[in-house]
């Protein structure tokens, strides 16, 4: 097909990460980009690409994932939106689609990207209808530990400590324009917004700080962990079911056309 026969699509998607082994396709496994794909393939009547705008691990969320697709300009955003929604398994929904520029790239072109972790302090948090999305920890924490252990991420640093491996390509420093605790239903939540993450960054994080909270190290390790001195480590990392992808952010000047949900304010870029 002519690249003049398509339209690339910006997608907003959301997803419940409990029965898919991450976002990038694998080999014999079921992954969000593997659903997408072979949905949009029988759409378009041919093989069909999905680009997101990063990688989730196996059992993370998205309430906000960003991605995009070439399909043929039969379609309009709205149709799309219907069609996928109409056809795609029950843990994956389409938020919204919008036509995007032809150079829209989801994973170059953000700007930054906010992520969100909830922790279960309640006894409730242990239901099954709500220990999918959360860290059933069904302890309190001291809400000032966490808020004073989370102040001192803002700003440029190497977050080497705090990652599973690191990315020598593009080096171990991130810039954290926000990173604070509020609260959700059932207990704290752990809110971030960077340019960039490292592999398993915001469990490392979410880990040492509620270990902090319980009184089980000093907050001074925190900023120890951020210039990695020697023999600090972090706590384990916490569980994936917590972690929500929550926002990706795009400049206003690579999307174009109209949204196929009008009455939504927020584009596909800053779902």
């Amino acid at each position: 097909m002519d690249a003049s026969d398509t339209l690339r699509f910006g997608l907003t998607v959301q997803y419940d990460g409990s029965e898919f082994h991450g976002w990038q396709v694998q080999p014999d496994q079921r992954t969000v980009q593997g659903v997408l794909q072979d949905t949009l393939s029988r759409l378009g009547d041919r093989p069909c690409t999905v680009i997101g705008s990063g990688r989730t691990d196996t059992g993370v969320h998205a309430l906000g994932q960003a991605a995009s697709v070439d399909m043929p300009a039969s379609w309009t955003p709205a149709a799309l939106r219907r069609s996928l929604n109409a056809t795609l398994p029950s843990d994956v929904w389409v938020e919204s689609v919008r036509a995007v520029r032809s150079d829209f790239h989801p994973r170059f072109d953000a700007v930054a990207r906010t992520y969100e972790y909830r922790i279960g302090s309640s006894e409730l948090a242990a239901s099954p209808f709500q220990r999918r999305w959360c860290w059933p920890l069904c302890d309190a924490l001291d809400a000032t530990l966490l808020a004073s252990a989370a102040s001192i991420l803002a700003g440029r640093h190497s977050f080497l400590a705090f990652s599973k491996t690191g990315q020598p390509e593009r080096g171990e420093e991130c810039t954290v324009r926000e990173a604070t605790w509020s609260e959700w239903d059932h207990g704290p939540r752990f809110i971030i917004t960077a340019d960039r993450y490292l592999h398993h960054m915001v469990r490392y994080l979410v880990g040492t700080m509620v270990e902090v909270a319980r009184g089980r190290r000093p907050l001074s390790d925190m900023p120890r962990l951020l210039v990695n001195d020697p023999g600090f480590t972090t706590s384990p990392p916490a569980p994936p079911e917590g972690l929500f992808l929550s926002h990706v952010e795009y400049p206003d000047d690579v999307l174009f056309g109209h949204d196929a949900t009008p009455s939504q304010t927020r584009s596909t870029a800053t779902a």
